[in-house]
């Protein structure tokens, strides 16, 4: 598609001779099958009285998601393992590849014993509740 447009990503006109031209061609091309993407899609909604996370991990199972908190840190991660035997299944082009996903949150307003999480449908659902605000207690003094 850019070869068409008569300027390429840098501004320059694609007429003029470009040294480097190759080596960005070489860069797109040897990079274009390669995952960039290593953490998932999230929405975050504020309920009032707890935050609600909706996670996308399709094609997982509920048992390859792991849930770990540590010192004000959620952490999400999903792994996806390939099969260990080696079969070709005439396979013309495969994209859907096998590796692993990870998201940290801060949780540090969190009542982090009240999280509840559920899997359906390749949506992870989580439920943090806040903590309660804590207000400072008062008392008089007395003057001497």
């Amino acid at each position: 598609m850019f070869e068409l447009i008569p300027f390429d990503r840098h501004g320059r006109s694609v007429s003029t001779f470009d040294p480097f031209r190759m080596f960005d061609e070489f860069d797109r091309r040897f990079f274009e099958n390669v995952p960039t993407v290593s953490a998932f899609r999230t929405d975050v909604i504020d309920t009032g009285d707890a935050f609600k996370l909706e996670c996308e991990l399709p094609g997982f199972q509920k048992e390859d998601i792991k849930i770990d908190v540590e010192n004000d840190c959620l952490t999400i991660s999903a792994e996806r393992k390939a099969d260990s035997k080696e079969e070709k299944n005439n396979y013309v082009k495969r994209e859907r590849y096998y590796g692993s996903f990870s998201r940290s949150f801060d949780v540090s307003g969190i009542n982090v014993d009240g999280i509840e999480a559920a899997y359906t449908d390749g949506v992870l659902n989580l439920t943090l509740p806040k903590k309660a605000a804590e207000i400072p207690a008062s008392r008089r003094l007395e003057i001497k």
